[in-house]
This record gives structure tokens, sequence and C-alpha cells, in this order.
């Protein structure tokens, strides 16, 4: 399978700790092998393999904040 690669603008991001929480969440998502975020832009990018949409949507919505 392979990797596909979705991002994600989640606006209420400023800081790193928003960083670390949202790359956590998402990092332990089943089949995410990297999560890049970008506080400047505010997108997160997220790559793996088989990835859910609403699994994703779901743990950044757990790290507190939400993906548009």
């Amino acid at each position: 399978m392979v990797p596909e690669t979705i991002t994600y603008v989640v606006p209420d991001m400023t800081c790193d700790h928003c960083r670390r929480a949202v790359s956590e969440e998402l990092g332990s998502v089943a089949g995410v092998e990297s999560v890049d975020v970008d506080l400047g832009t505010k997108l997160v990018t997220v790559t793996g393999k088989g990835l859910d949409d609403t699994v994703l949507r779901a743990a950044i919505e757990e790290a507190g904040y939400k993906a548009n």
C-alpha cells in the first residue's frame, strides 16, 4: 500500500503546546507515519497508510481543536 497524505486547516493552533497536542493525538492513530504541524499556515499534514478522515478529525478534536 502506498502512503497517502491528508492536509487539514486547524485555525485555532497558536503555540508549541497546540503543535504538540495535535501531533501526539494524530501520531497515536493507526497507520499514521508522520505528522507535520505548521503554526504559521495553520496546516496539519498527515502521511500514512490506510488513513481514515473521520478518525483523524476525531483525533484533532480530542486534542481540543477543530479541523476545517
